[in-house]
This record gives C-alpha cells, sequence and structure tokens, in this order.
C-alpha cells in the first residue's frame, strides 16, 4: 500500500512539474519586450535610433520573439529578414508578432510574383490569426490589384476575359533554380515534397549525364535572372541548399 502511494505520489510530482513549466512558458510568451516605442522611432524615420534600442534590447532578450521581430524589420537584406520572419512563426507562433510576421512573408513573396507562394501565406494568415487586422490591409491590397494581377494571385485563370496577350507576359518565364540533383530518385521526391509543403511549386525531371541519370530538383519559375538570384538566396538559407539559377529550356 505505502508503496503504491509513493509511486503515485512520484506520479503527481512528474505531472504538477509539467504543468508548472507549462504555464511558465505561456507566462514568457505573454511577457514580450515592449518595442512599440522602437517601431514608432522607425516609422517617425528615427532609424538609427530604433537600431541603438535594438542592440540593447538584444544583449538582454535575445530569443524574445518581439526583439527577433524588431531586428527583422531593421534588417536592410530582405532575405535575412524573411529567415528571421520564418524562425518566429515556427518557434513562437503565438507571440505579440506573428501575424505581422506572416503578412511581411506574404508581402515579399507577392512582390516577386511567387503568387502561389504567397497565397500559402495569405491562407496562413487567414486560417491561423483570423482576428489579425492585416486581413483586412490584404483585402483592401487586393481591392485595388488590377483584372490581370488578381487573375494570376494563384498563377491559374479564374476569369473568361482575360487578355492573351497579358497572359502570356505573366508567364513568360525564363528562369529556374536547380536545388539539387539526385541519382537516388526517393532523395529528389523528398527534396520536392519540403518544397511543396512551403508552398514553393517544384518539380522533378531525369537528366541522363555520361550514362548516369540523375533526378534534378527544379523550384519556381522567374521572368528575370534578378528575381531567381533573389529567391535563391531564401532557398539555400531556409533548406540548406547550395541551388544555382539556370535557364529555362
Amino acid at each position: 500500500m505505502f508503496n503504491y502511494m509513493l509511486k503515485n505520489l512520484k506520479t503527481y510530482k512528474v505531472f504538477f512539474l509539467f504543468v508548472i513549466v507549462f504555464i511558465s512558458q505561456l507566462q514568457l510568451e505573454a511577457q514580450e519586450v515592449n518595442i512599440v516605442p522602437s517601431l514608432k522611432k522607425i516609422e517617425n524615420g528615427e532609424k538609427e535610433e530604433a537600431k541603438k534600442d535594438l542592440k540593447t534590447l538584444k544583449e538582454n532578450f535575445q530569443n524574445d520573439p518581439s526583439v527577433l521581430f524588431l531586428e527583422a524589420v531593421l534588417t536592410e537584406n530582405a532575405q535575412d529578414a524573411i529567415s528571421i520572419y520564418s524562425g518566429i512563426l515556427k518557434n513562437h507562433p503565438k507571440s505579440k508578432y506573428a501575424d505581422a510576421a506572416v503578412y511581411r512573408i506574404y508581402s515579399y513573396y507577392y512582390s516577386l510574383g511567387l503568387y502561389k507562394t504567397a497565397d500559402t501565406y495569405l491562407n496562413k494568415l487567414k486560417t491561423d490569426y483570423p482576428n489579425s487586422p492585416y486581413n483586412k490591409i490584404v483585402q483592401k491590397d487586393l481591392g485595388t490589384l488590377q483584372d490581370d494581377e488578381a487573375v494570376f494571385l494563384n498563377d491559374e485563370p479564374t476569369k473568361p476575359d482575360v487578355n492573351k496577350e497579358n497572359l502570356q507576359v505573366k508567364k513568360d518565364y525564363k528562369f529556374t533554380i536547380q536545388a539539387g540533383a539526385f541519382t537516388n530518385a526517393e532523395n529528389a521526391s523528398s527534396l520536392k515534397l519540403s518544397f511543396n509543403k512551403s508552398g514553393f511549386p517544384s518539380e522533378v525531371v531525369k537528366k541522363n549525364v555520361a550514362g548516369t541519370t540523375f533526378h534534378v530538383v527544379l523550384v519556381g519559375k522567374f521572368v528575370n535572372k534578378e528575381e531567381a538570384l533573389n529567391f535563391l538566396q531564401v532557398i539555400n538559407s531556409e533548406f540548406k541548399l547550395d541551388g544555382r539559377v539556370i535557364p529555362i529550356n
């Protein structure tokens, strides 16, 4: 009887310890650093002052999600900023500025013309953060798009009266990214699946080189090389790859 009670006591201790840790984590998320004064400085054109704030905050709150968001806002390289925003979503999906991070990622990919990828984050914003004010901002932005722009939001024509010449211009892709080449088809399929889950359109094509068949993973399609190079930096950083831009035959 005593051993049974002792065993139950140990179980309860473990359970309560788990509860305490869980509650502590929630409290930490709720007690994020207040970065509003720094954001206002950026809005007022006092970017250098905001950078000084960031330096001080990182010394004491390096992993705080709000501080990370401020760092991303102040990061001049777009690809590096996207990497930080993605980290916030991965590690702190319930943090104060998580919805803002989704919106900024969506805006970035939309500006690159990667409408399917952008739409993935737009859906995430609507589904995971339905009460976010950024949903209204997106709807307002989409409402001001021209018809041909709206049609290509999902890379699929949705209106029968679309001008065919505009359709051809939008799909006149010249470059793609070779993310990897594998002799093992399963490795290629695995990488393709990872891209698809992240909202990046990809495909696997076969190439024969000196009698050896390679399964080449291609991701994205771009109108010009500059867009492709910008996106290349993103996927190389996010997926730890060494891809390269190649022309579309």
